[in-house]
């Protein structure tokens, strides 16, 4: 189990956060990652800020080589997929699938962790996908590429820090499981972050979008503890998930 030291910050933090939300090859101390655990979340939200960075970049390269808005945002959503192996994806269907697919918490969490996809994972994943590709399509048609892209990411890793350190883990096993529990403190050192970098990107309209992101992870939280008693992995991709979509909703309203 990862140890403490969970008051204080180090900058190795932000590669352990990288190295674990990630798939970019960042040097890794991984004696540290493991002994930090979850001690090192509130760094998550920079990783996030890394991989959107990236995509963002590339669109704005192809929107500037005349690609339609709607094809850069699809090359910029599926890179982020790439970047972080869609793990939060992954959670996404396996979420969906096991929340509603089992009618007792036991059956609910064994749907979760079976590796075939259903029916209410593939209508999870077509439905937020579709709705942040045409959000992110909408920003870049306004002249918007890198300031929503980034802040939505930020804003919507922070409450996967949050989530780990409010509910309980819904099972004994797991990677939530073996990252341990984040103490509230670093949980809002990841926020604060977070909501720091919203509002440099994107002024007062941060508030508005963090409360969105607030609204969601609650009702995913709510409806996690009800269904199944705690969080889990894929519980905290699908708060991500939902988080971002609800980001770059209002971020189009604001626009």
């Amino acid at each position: 189990m990862p140890q403490t030291d969970k008051w204080l910050l180090y900058p190795k933090d932000i590669a352990a956060a990288i190295g674990l939300l990630t798939r970019l090859p960042v040097p890794l101390d991984s004696t540290w990652a493991t002994r930090r655990g979850a001690a090192a979340a509130w760094a998550w939200p920079l990783a996030g800020l890394l991989v959107a960075a990236l995509a963002a970049l590339v669109a704005a390269v192809l929107l500037a080589l005349g690609l339609p808005a709607p094809l850069a945002a699809g090359v910029a959503l599926a890179l982020q997929m790439l970047l972080t192996g869609a793990m939060h994806e992954d959670g996404l269907a396996d979420a969906a699938d096991g929340l509603w697919g089992g009618w007792e918490p036991a059956r609910r969490l064994e749907i979760m962790q079976d590796s075939r996809i259903g029916t209410y994972g593939v209508l999870a994943l077509l439905l937020v996908t579709g709705l942040r590709w045409q959000a992110i399509a909408a920003l870049f048609t306004l002249g918007h590429v890198a300031g929503p892209m980034l802040a939505a990411a930020v804003l919507s890793r922070a409450p996967m820090a949050v989530l780990m350190a409010w509910l309980p883990n819904a099972r004994q096993a797991g990677l939530a499981h073996s990252v341990g529990r984040p103490t509230a403190q670093t949980a809002l050192y990841g926020t604060a972050l977070a909501f720091g970098i919203a509002a440099i990107l994107l002024g007062v309209s941060a508030l508005w979008v963090a409360i969105a992101v607030v609204l969601t992870s609650l009702a995913m939280a709510a409806l996690a503890q009800v269904k199944i008693g705690g969080q889990t992995g894929d519980i905290l991709g699908a708060t991500q998930q939902l988080g971002e979509t609800a980001a770059l909703a209002v971020m189009l309203t604001l626009a």
